[in-house]
């Protein structure tokens, strides 16, 4: 036989919550999306008890989730991470990053191509660079691959990466800016089969261009 519901109260502490009280005794809290269908006179019995406190639990973990998803896009497997940091078990978890999926909040694509667009944009790397970030993101191979095929070649990105860095080094004598570029482009993951030419073309095209620094990408073979 289940207990009667004979009270619920919104929480003075915080009102998103709901006091349960059954048979005239505090039973436990609810989010008030959890407690929304719950009236006064209502019989729960063991197992439906199991149920809603399971459905808070998966609120509470939803709503930390957003909160989280707040500061940052994020991928499901970041997500992931964060609830499990919070001693939450696999079951809520996967049922909290399904429901994320299903309402469009988190897109492992979409994340990848976020990522990759602002790394070309405002810090370009190489193929091999991105790749590795992805990975540490948790995102699936598959996908990396996608997104990569779709981006520019390091052929390009490799000229946009050096485009900044080489106003720094506009005093510099051949050896020195030879040394400071490559090393720079090696730390951004390229290829010295690809650093090196372009190295070339860069300091060939520095004189003629006034001094400006600024780098016109040309083909090279």
């Amino acid at each position: 036989m289940g207990k009667k519901i004979t009270a619920l109260k919104v929480q003075k502490k915080n009102q998103q919550r709901v006091n349960v009280y059954l048979d005239g005794e505090f039973a436990f809290g609810l989010s008030r999306i959890v407690a929304g269908w719950l009236h006064i006179g209502q019989e729960l019995d063991d197992s439906k008890i199991v149920q809603l406190k399971d459905e808070d639990e998966q609120e509470i973990n939803y709503q930390r989730a957003i909160r989280f998803l707040g500061y940052r896009m994020r991928s499901s497997s970041e997500i992931k991470e964060h609830l499990k940091q919070n001693g939450i078990s696999e079951d809520i978890i996967e049922s909290v990053v399904n429901r994320l999926e299903r309402n469009g909040l988190i897109d492992d694509k979409q994340f990848a191509q976020l990522w990759v667009e602002n790394r070309n944009e405002f810090r370009p790397r190489s193929h091999r660079m991105l790749l590795v970030e992805l990975n540490k993101k948790g995102i699936h191979p598959d996908i990396i691959n996608q997104v990569l095929n779709d981006t520019s070649a390091d052929e390009e990105l490799v000229f946009k990466a050096a485009e900044n860095q080489v106003r720094k080094y506009r005093n510099l004598e051949w050896q020195e800016f030879r040394r400071k570029l490559s090393s720079f482009l090696a730390r951004r993951g390229f290829s010295y089969s690809i650093i090196n030419p372009v190295v070339d073309q860069i300091w060939a095209e520095r004189d003629s261009e006034n001094q400006s620094g600024l780098i016109k990408h040309k083909n090279y073979g």
